[in-house]
Parts: C-alpha cells; structure tokens; sequence
C-alpha cells in the first residue's frame, strides 16, 4: 500500500514538474520577478474603464518590442530626450490626452503628440500598421502600463 501511494505521488510530482518549465519558459523573467506577472491580467482597455486581459506571453511579446524599438530613449521607463515626461503612471495620467489605458497609449504610438497635445512631437518615431500590426503595438502597450503599473522605479529616478 505505501508503496503505490509512494508510486502516485512520485507520478504526481513528474507531472508537475515536465509540464511547469515549459509554462515558464514562455515568460520573460522580468515580468515574473518584478512585474509579478505569472497569469493572464487585466488591464483598462479605453476611458471607460473596459478592461482587457493580456496573458503573461503577449507581455513578454510587448517586452520584447519595447527593447527592440524603445529602449534607446527610455531606459527604465524615463524619456532621455526630455527627462521631464517619463513612463510612470502620473506622467502618462497627466498628459493631454492622457495615455493611461491601451487605446490611448496605441493612439499616442500611432500619431504622437507633445505631453500637452497641442502638435505633434518628432521625439518618439510614430508607428505605422506596416511596423507593428495591431496585436503587436497593443502588447507593446500592455507592457509598458503593465511596468508603470508594477516595476519598482519605473519611469522615475529611483531605480
């Protein structure tokens, strides 16, 4: 009897284990590590506060964009062309129009405007359809909220 219980849990714990690693191979270990991100999570989708859920996966997608495409002038979520204007959650609150939920943000990536919205900005490179598809700059833009979010420092001088 002990035996076979010995048996089923060994089973048990074989499973578990050949099947986690490749769960977790998929996510990026920023996110699991100081995002805290290791399921699908919800995030505000538009102004009226819809929400969409993003799976750890697009996260790491949307990461892997932002170090290809935007980590030259915002390391660690600060803005080095104009330090005043950062990724922190505040910063993106308090633009015109404010870029802190995923249609705004993409809206902002597809035609960007000065913090104040007054013209555009020639700052930030504008993203056509033809660089990034929609699913594409929306993970982007998943990223970069979910970090303003959640990452200690992010978009701050406190790194």
């Amino acid at each position: 009897m002990l035996r076979r219980l010995c048996c089923v849990i060994a089973i048990i714990l074989i499973s578990i284990f050949q099947t986690y690693p490749a769960t977790a191979a998929n996510i990026d270990r920023y996110l699991v590590r100081f995002l805290h991100v290791t399921a699908p999570i919800d995030l505000v989708l538009n102004e009226n506060g819809e929400t969409r859920s993003y799976s750890p996966e697009a996260l790491t997608r949307g990461k892997e964009l932002f170090e290809n495409s935007c980590l030259n002038c915002h390391v660690g979520g600060a803005t080095l062309p104009d330090p005043q204007v950062s990724l922190s959650m505040p910063k993106l609150k308090g633009a015109t129009p404010p870029r802190d939920n995923i249609n705004s943000l993409v809206t902002y990536l597809r035609r960007p405007m000065v913090y104040d919205g007054s013209s555009e900005t020639f700052w930030c490179r504008q993203v056509p359809e033809s660089w990034m598809n929609q699913d594409q700059i929306e993970s982007l833009a998943a990223f970069v909220l979910t970090a303003a979010q959640k990452a200690p420092g992010w978009g701050t001088d406190k790194l």
